[in-house]
């Protein structure tokens, strides 16, 4: 499954190695490794957020319900403090560098500078949704091979043939990596090797 959608229900899978050990909400992954903790179990384990490789932190202390409720909803994306701008619109304010004659192009086009930022940001992601898509799985499976599989034969390989978009390869290095590894990669994998989708 490839799930790049912020709005989507996230999963998270827990890592020992390159066994996979707790998989689900991060709730669900918390509880099941505190109880592996409580069981004498402190490997070092790794948590992933699957819809895009990244690694994750938890706070394991407390008691089991004091896991539920911190971890009951889902964890935000840390977002900058919020400045100038429109906060009741979502408008955040940032600094943006620019030559003069960008500046001025800016300053000539309707609606002004921020308008037209908007609007080439809205055209470029609209235009640019299937390479974005077929990057973003790219580099799931990027940190979640590194952080795992680094050690493994054929990785250095495997992520040549994984940016370069050739399946075939990347398929044949990666054939004796563990079972965990490589269906944690399956969920990634059909778009980073898709054709670029038509828009």
């Amino acid at each position: 499954m490839d799930d790049f959608n912020e709005d989507t229900q996230r999963s998270y899978a827990a890592y020992d190695g390159t066994s996979r050990v707790a998989g689900g909400s991060l709730a669900e992954v918390a509880a099941a490794l505190r109880r592996r903790l409580d069981g004498g179990n402190p490997a070092l384990v790794l948590i992933f957020d699957e819809s895009d490789g990244r690694q994750l932190d938890v706070d394991l202390t407390g008691t089991p319900e004091e896991l539920a409720q911190r971890y009951a909803t889902p964890v935000s994306r840390a977002e900058p403090a919020r400045g100038r701008g429109r906060p009741k619109l979502g408008v955040v304010g940032r600094e943006v560098t620019l030559l003069p004659r960008h500046w001025e192009w800016l300053q000539s086009q309707r609606g002004g500078p921020s308008a037209t930022l908007r609007r080439l940001v809205d055209e470029a992601r609209s235009t640019n949704r299937g390479k974005d898509r077929v990057r973003h799985a790219q580099d799931a499976i990027h940190r979640f091979i590194s952080a795992t599989a680094g050690d493994l034969p054929g990785f250095e390989e495997a992520t040549r043939a994984l940016y370069r978009g050739d399946g075939d390869r990347f398929a044949r290095e990666i054939a004796g990596w563990p079972g965990d590894v490589r269906n944690q990669i399956a969920r990634w994998r059909t778009t980073a090797f898709a054709a670029l989708e038509r828009e």
